[in-house]
């Protein structure tokens, strides 16, 4: 088996495993980088989202050979940088976030658009976070926390 080699969280690593083994599980069980969660296991929830190459991706459908030579940035990833602070600080002010279970997921989809549009428009917002469920929050507060924080992190 060759060992697949990419960056995780700003970092080279390399694993020897089978690349068809679902990337949610090699984050979870061999990094120890429980972020990404295990919602619907199709694809379908968002809870398992993570950044290829600064596209949103459903880890629970990825296998671990297509990550290699690739950049992944997970939640724990995320979380060391300045916009991450800047979108939390808007999720709790508006209410954005409840039990936590979508919350890496939406924080990973807000992310992937506000790289490439620092000032979306809320239908933007909406069509950026629709393959991610909410079943607490719903999604008024989530939009509204990412209007602010793209109006609060101008300079990012």
């Amino acid at each position: 088996m060759n060992p697949i080699k990419f960056i995780l969280n700003g970092k080279p690593v390399e694993v020897t495993l089978s690349p068809t083994l679902r990337f949610l599980d090699v984050l979870r069980e061999h990094f120890g980088l429980t972020g990404a969660k295990e919602g619907c296991g199709e694809g379908e929830c968002g809870a398992c989202a993570i950044l290829m190459n600064g596209h949103i991706v459903h880890s629970c459908l990825l296998p671990l050979g297509l990550v290699n030579h690739q950049e992944i940035t997970t939640i724990e990833g995320y979380k060391l940088t300045k916009r991450y602070q800047v979108l939390a600080d808007a999720m709790s002010e508006k209410g954005g976030s409840q039990c936590g279970i979508c919350s890496p997921g939406m924080m990973i989809a807000a992310e992937s658009l506000l790289a490439k549009n620092p000032h979306p428009s809320e239908e933007e917002i909406r069509y950026a976070l629709s393959g991610n469920l909410c079943r607490c929050t719903g999604y008024n507060m989530i939009v509204d926390a990412i209007l602010l924080a793209a109006k609060k992190g101008e300079n990012l």
